[in-house]
């Protein structure tokens, strides 16, 4: 609108993490003109007074999938759904961003196989979250009004294994950031939070910055929440003193980097994390007091409204 011919977008620059060439997405947008990604010192340099920038763009269009598996049994309007993404950056093969969480989420649907669950339990391993959460957001927005309304809860597993970690479980109830989930978020919240209780471990809150798949579900009204142990921020001095590591330094210092290889893994707390998503998803499955959903429209038929209040009880 303002004339512009294309928009060359480069990378913040605050941090040696943010200094690199950026891909990122517009999302499902379509503005009409060139968009492209840049480093920070290219884009400091395009900025200076008299630059001159030739932009060419070649579309390229390119197909990818979301892979989702459900249990066979299980009330079909009480879903329970853990997801993590599939998809790593251009730079790096993703080890632990977010091959961490799918890894668990596999060997725990394999697992699932034995277990006969109340309420339906659905796995998602989503494509091109790292391109702007696009097969999450895509996923969501093709559910039905029904089949919205039966996913009681989304679980989300991005990142659980950080080299250098704390045990972050996302803030439901807001008690720590002033930015709950959904209602019934606290649930989830809850339930991580006492499964490391239980063992003598200590967590933290992690505030929902939306960078990750529960993203569209909560701007759904699903009630979301998971496990993280940490991207580029910095480790305080109090982190290191309760988890160990070391202070100062990155939570992953190889996040979307060539070297987020296996050695970029805490077996560790991948390990105590993996413990902790079957235990959800069994918790979840079998559970008869889910998190109450009240998103239909008021326009129901009788036998859906019956329907309806006896999910949200």
């Amino acid at each position: 609108a303002a004339g512009a011919s294309a928009v060359v977008i480069f990378n913040q620059g605050n941090i040696p993490t943010r200094e690199g060439l950026i891909v990122g997405s517009l999302g499902f947008a379509t503005v009409g003109i060139p968009v492209v990604g840049a480093s920070f010192a290219d884009g400091a340099a395009l900025a200076q007074p008299g630059s001159v920038a030739r932009v060419r763009v070649q579309n390229v269009t390119v197909t990818s999938w979301n892979v989702v598996a459900e249990s066979r049994g299980g009330a079909s309007g009480r879903v329970v759904i853990l997801g993590g993404h599939l998809d790593s950056v251009v730079d790096g093969p993703g080890i632990q961003d977010n091959g961490s969480g799918s890894a668990a989420l596999l060997e725990t649907a394999v697992m699932m196989r034995k277990v006969e669950p109340t309420n339906r339990v659905r796995f998602a391993w989503w494509g091109a979250e790292e391109l702007g959460l696009i097969g999450s957001t895509a996923y969501v927005g093709a559910l039905s009004p029904a089949e919205l309304d039966a996913v009681a809860v989304y679980l989300n597993f991005d990142m659980i294994g950080s080299p250098n970690y704390v045990r972050f479980v996302y803030d439901g109830d807001g008690s720590d950031s002033g930015n709950p989930g959904p209602a019934g978020s606290d649930a989830i919240e809850a339930f991580f939070g006492g499964f490391y209780t239980a063992r003598g471990l200590p967590s933290e809150p992690t505030p929902f910055n939306g960078r990750s798949d529960y993203a569209p579900f909560a701007s759904a009204g699903v009630p979301v929440g998971g496990l993280f142990t940490g991207a580029e921020g910095i480790k305080t001095a109090g982190e290191a003193a309760v988890y160990g590591g070391t202070a100062g330094a990155p939570y992953d210092p190889c996040y979307h980097q060539a070297c987020d290889t296996y050695a970029n893994v805490s077996a560790g707390v991948l390990d105590l994390n993996a413990d902790a998503l079957a235990a959800s998803a069994l918790h979840f499955g079998m559970a008869a007091d889910l998190p109450s959903v009240a998103r239909r429209p008021a326009a129901l038929s009788s036998r859906e409204a019956h329907d309806h209040v006896a999910i949200a009880e």
